[in-house]
C-alpha cells in the first residue's frame, strides 16, 4: 500500500501532506484534533491517531472476522470518533489506518484497490500470482492455513480494509518485491519504493522508527527494514539490510509468528524464540464462564471487555474488534486470530478480581472495574 502512495507522490498524483478528507465522500467527517487534519503520511507512519481497528467492527463469524465489515461501517466509525491524543504525537499500528489509505488510495485513482495495486506495482514487477481475487488455477494451487493447534481453517476475506493485509502471493513473487526494494537504480517504481524506507518517526520501543509502512529496526548500528503480516492460518515477514544489500522472506501457512526466523536468517546473532506450547482446548459448562464477564482496566485508556454468547466468551478492547476465547483451563484462554491469551485471577475471598494479557512476550495485568 505504501509502495502505491509512494508512486503516487512520485508522479504527483498525491502528496504525503494532502488530509485524508480530500479523497473521502464529502458527508465523512474524518476526526480531526487541534486544528490539524489527519493526512496520508500519518496513516501511512500510524501516526494518525486512530486504533487499531474500529470499535464498530464486530464480525458474525470469528473464523472470517474481516468479510461482513463494510465501507458504510467504516464511514461510521470514523465520523463518530474521538482522537485520544494529538496527530502525529505517537506511533500505534493501526489496520484501520493502514487499510483507509488503500481506500483513499484506490478513490484518487478511480479504480478499485486491487486494479490500483496491478497497474503500480505487480504489472511492472511481474507479480502475476499476487492478487487480492485468486482464479480457479491460482486457488487449486492455493494452500490451507493453520491455527495453533495445526487444525485447518479458513481464508479471510478483507473487502473494505484491504490495504491492510487482503494480498495472496508466492515466495517467487515476494522475492521480486524484495529484490525491488533494494534496487533503487531500477527505475520510477523502485526508486518510490526506496523513499518508503526513510525513517520518519520514533516509536516507543527502543531502536525501532518507522518509515512509510516500513518498520526499520536498528542491529548493531545498522538499520534492518522489515515488515511482518499475519491473516487466520498465515504468518509472513520480509526484512532488507540494504547496506548489504541482503533480505529475506518467510511465509507460513500456519498461525505461529515467524518473525524471529526472518530475523535470525538475516542476521545469525539475532536469536531464535523458544517454540510455542501446543494449546488444546477444553469444554467448560456456560455456568463457569458466568465469573469472568465484566470490564478490565489495563492502563488509563485501555480496557477489555469480556461477555458471553452462546456458552462462549468474547473479549473486545478498546478500539478493536471482538473475538473469542477458547479454554485451555478453567482461567485460562487463548485467542485463535492472533497469538494472545488471557488469564484470570481471583482475591482471597474467591472472587474473579482481574485478568492478565499475556500477548508478545508482556503480561499485563487489569482489575475488574465493572
Amino acid at each position: 500500500t505504501t509502495g502505491v502512495l509512494g508512486g503516487m507522490v512520485a508522479r504527483g498524483s498525491v502528496r504525503l501532506d494532502d488530509p485524508v478528507a480530500k479523497y473521502l465522500p464529502s458527508s465523512v467527517r474524518m476526526p480531526s484534533r487541534g486544528g490539524k487534519q489527519i493526512t496520508l503520511a500519518h496513516l501511512a507512519t500510524h501516526t494518525s491517531g486512530l486504533p487499531s481497528l474500529p470499535g464498530n467492527f464486530q464480525p458474525s463469524d470469528s473464523t472470517n472476522p474481516y468479510a461482513d465489515f463494510t465501507v458504510e461501517q467504516m464511514y461510521q466509525f470514523l465520523s463518530g470518533y474521538t482522537l485520544p491524543r494529538e496527530i502525529g504525537a505517537e506511533y500505534e499500528y493501526s489496520n484501520l489506518g493502514m487499510g483507509l489509505l488503500g481506500h483513499a488510495l484506490a478513490r484518487r485513482a478511480e479504480k478499485s484497490y486491487e486494479d490500483l495495486l496491478i497497474e503500480q506495482i505487480l504489472a511492472p514487477l511481474d507479480m502475476a500470482d499476487t492478487r487480492i481475487g485468486l482464479t480457479p488455477a491460482m486457488r487449486a494451487r492455493a494452500v490451507s492455513g493453520h491455527d495453533q493447534q495445526g487444525e485447518p481453517v479458513p481464508y479471510w476475506d478483507i473487502p473494505t480494509l484491504a490495504g491492510a493485509g487482503a494480498l495472496r502471493s508466492t515466495a517467487n513473487d515476494m522475492l521480486a518485491f524484495l529484490k525491488a526494494n533494494l534496487d533503487s537504480s531500477g527505475g520510477p517504481l523502485h526508486r518510490a519504493l526506496a523513499a518508503t524506507h526513510a525513517l520518519r518517526h520514533q516509536t516507543e520501543t527502543p531502536g525501532l522508527a518507522v518509515g512509510l509502512g516500513w518498520h526499520i529496526a536498528e542491529f548493531e548500528g545498522r538499520p534492518l527494514v522489515w515488515h511482518n503480516g499475519g491473516t487466520g492460518g498465515f504468518r509472513s515477514f520480509m526484512a532488507f539490510d540494504e547496506a548489504r544489500r541482503r533480505g529475506v522472506i518467510v511465509l507460513a501457512n500456519s498461525s505461529e509468528d515467524v518473525d524471529d526466523i526472518g530475523f535470525h536468517l538475516l542476521e545469525p546473532r539475532s536469536p531464535l524464540t523458544p517454540a510455542p506450547t501446543p494449546r488444546k482446548e477444553i469444554t467448560l459448562a456456560p455456568e463457569a464462564l458466568n465469573p469472568y464477564l465484566g470490564v478490565y482496566q489495563l492502563s488509563p485508556a485501555f480496557w477489555i471487555t469480556v461477555t458471553r454468547e452462546d456458552g462462549a466468551l468474547f473479549v473486545q478492547a478498546t478500539g478493536q474488534g471482538r473475538f473469542r476465547l477458547h479454554p485451555e483451563s478453567e482461567t485460562d484462554f487463548f485467542l485463535r486470530e492472533v497469538d494472545a491469551r488471557v488469564s484470570f485471577e481471583r482475591d482471597s475471598s474467591g472472587t474473579v478480581s482481574r485478568l492478565v494479557l499475556h500477548q508478545g512476550g508482556q503480561h499485563t495485568p487489569g482489575q475488574k472495574v465493572e
